[in-house]
This record gives C-alpha cells, sequence and structure tokens, in this order.
C-alpha cells in the first residue's frame, strides 16, 4: 500500500498573525482493489474484450473489487458514439444488443465502489477517443505504477 505524509503549514492567529502550529501530519492511503485488469487488445479483433468482461463480472459476483484499465485500442470500447445499442443484428432484427459503452455503464452502475473503469489518457489522446461515457474515469500512464501497486492482482490481457 502506498502512503503519503503530508505537513500543513501554520495557523493564522485571531488578529491576522502568524501562529507557528506544530506540523499535523496526514496519512493518506491509496485505495485497494482485489483485481486490476489490464485490457490492451483492439476491442473487435478477437473474443478478449468479452472474455475479460466476463472475467471482471465473475470476480465481482464473488463480492472483490476490480478495476479495468483500457489501453490502446480498447479506450474505443466507452465512446459516446456507441450510444446504448449495437447495429441491428440482420438474422435477428428483434433482438437487443448492448453497446460496449452500455455495459460498461451498467458494470458499473450495478456495483458502485466495486467496479472501476480507466481509460489511459496518452492512449485515448493518441487514437482521438476522448469522448468517454461521464462513468470513465482518465487517469495518465504515469500513474500506472501506482495503480499496479494499489491491487492485489493484477492480469494483463490482450497482447503488447
Amino acid at each position: 500500500m502506498t502512503n503519503t505524509t503530508i505537513e500543513t503549514a501554520g495557523a493564522t492567529g485571531a488578529e491576522g498573525t502568524a501562529v507557528q502550529a506544530a506540523p499535523q501530519k496526514t496519512k493518506i492511503v491509496q485505495r485497494r482493489w482485489g483485481l486490476l485488469l489490464v485490457v490492451t487488445a483492439a476491442p473487435h479483433s478477437n473474443d478478449v474484450i468479452t472474455s475479460a468482461l466476463r472475467l471482471a463480472q465473475s470476480v465481482l459476483d464473488q463480492g472483490k473489487t476490480v478495476r479495468m484499465w483500457a489501453c490502446g485500442y480498447a479506450n474505443m470500447l466507452t465512446q459516446k458514439s456507441h450510444g446504448d445499442t449495437k447495429l441491428i443484428n440482420t438474422r435477428d432484427p428483434e433482438g437487443y444488443y448492448p453497446s460496449s459503452a452500455h455495459i460498461v455503464r451498467e458494470m458499473l452502475a450495478a456495483n458502485p465502489g466495486k467496479f472501476a473503469w480507466i481509460a489511459c489518457t496518452a492512449c485515448s489522446a493518441e487514437r482521438g477517443a476522448t469522448d468517454h461515457i461521464a462513468e470513465v474515469r482518465f487517469r495518465s500512464p504515469m500513474r500506472f505504477v501506482s495503480t499496479i501497486e494499489a491491487a492485489d492482482q493484477t492480469v494483463f490481457i490482450g497482447g503488447a
């Protein structure tokens, strides 16, 4: 777990004069997650994304916490432009097929505080995928190591 100590500055007296107070220490404790899934696959190239979402749901069903970090083209999954449904399936025109953004939004809503989705800011910007659904959190690649340290287990899925 990452701990950081912050010292606060001196206080101000009643008449606006500086009063030297003893430094106060505040301990900031980074939140722990049971599983960090780092997804690096292109969204529709194979079944990696489906497998990652199923793995995440299985871990959530066990009452554990999951954080997903989308790298590369996986950032396309949570774009607002997807809407709530995929295009009509010509083999099943009456069927309902939710978009990836809708699935992620539902998982986040069903698991508050237990499931989080992170979009890598650099990967998103490189691909023009900057219009994510509101529930997605953005993290700089500079925070990647601390995100790994905050997880009990980390799984990379999808290749390099």
